[in-house]
């Protein structure tokens, strides 16, 4: 499991900051090109979704991959997933960490792949011929319901399974998004049997982020979205419900990359960061990004990788 090293905080944000200028967002539009970045053969133009946890991914694709003398244009947090696609598909952008469920869904919302290797093997037939996912790892944050402990306790609900058998109105807050999602809304009662007109939904835009967390403590809500490596989960003490039907698909991070960009020496690099990735490492990650003495996507991800004897 990733260790971080407090000790030497200062020291490796003022390294990160030194040595990784790639790493500044640029201004204004993140897409917006330039005839010296993206067109480049020789450069990795990279992105990220519109949340921090992308962020420190990309950080780390794109520290790897300068460790290893290949050229980054770094353009930070896009946007939600149908921007970025657009980047990548008109090459503004060559490469930004993905979640291999929702990426599928995104693509073929019929698909009947449920396991982890499943969904792999399905999202690679129906990425665009100029996309390609490259190795998974074993890393995975996904869309999870969450109820808090007194709502789980006095209506006998632990899963998702139980939503259905309880005479309580249902109140759930996640992303505007997900009330289009196959998971969403639709899947509870498709899938679980959950009358529908039981079900409002409060879209909350912060990603499953604190305005969501805060929503579930106060009762705005009563079931929320939260991904599953959000340290909230744990601060709050809500309970995770579970998902025998596995409506939600398995969500490991994977590298969407320009296919044309793919070589055999970027691969390889990426591989290698996918190999060690875990899910105990993007919940400690996530858990620095925040409060009062958070550490930057940068250093975080220096760290990470100097602990990984990556560098």
């Amino acid at each position: 499991m990733f260790t971080s090293r407090r000790g030497r905080t200062a020291a490796g944000v003022f390294a990160a900051g030194a040595v990784l200028t790639l790493a500044a967002c640029s201004s204004g539009d993140p897409l917006a090109g330039d005839d010296s970045t993206g067109g480049e053969s020789d450069t990795i133009s990279i992105g990220a979704a519109g949340f921090a946890e992308s962020e420190i991914i990309a950080q780390i694709y794109a520290q790897a991959l300068e460790a290893n003398d290949i050229t980054v244009d770094f353009k930070g947090q896009i946007g939600q997933r149908d921007v970025y696609i657009e980047g990548l598909e008109d090459g503004s952008i060559d490469l930004i960490p993905e979640y291999s469920g929702n990426l599928l869904q995104f693509f073929d919302d019929s698909s009947d792949a449920r396991t982890s290797d499943e969904v792999f093997a399905a999202l690679q037939e129906v990425v665009p011929d100029n996309l390609e996912v490259l190795n998974q790892a074993e890393a995975e944050d996904k869309d999870s319901y969450n109820v808090t402990q007194e709502f789980s306790e006095t209506n006998g609900v632990t899963s998702l399974a139980d939503l259905a058998g309880i005479d309580v109105p249902l109140v759930l807050g996640g992303n505007p998004e997900l009330a289009e999602r196959p998971y969403g809304p639709t899947g509870l009662t498709e899938v679980y049997g959950v009358d529908a007109a039981r079900i409002t939904f409060v879209p909350i835009s912060d990603s499953g982020g604190p305005l969501t967390s805060q929503a579930l403590v106060d009762g705005t809500v009563n079931i929320a979205d939260i991904y599953s490596t959000t340290p909230s989960i744990e601060e709050f003490g809500f309970v995770t419900l579970e998902d025998p039907e596995n409506l939600i698909l398995p969500q490991n991070v994977l590298p969407l990359i320009n296919a044309e960009k793919a070589s055999d020496e970027v691969v390889e690099v990426l591989d290698a960061v996918s190999a060690e990735l875990t899910t105990e490492d993007l919940i400690e990650l996530n858990a620095m990004n925040q409060g009062d003495e958070k550490l930057s996507p940068e250093a975080l991800a220096r760290d990470w990788l100097e602990e990984k004897d990556l560098f």
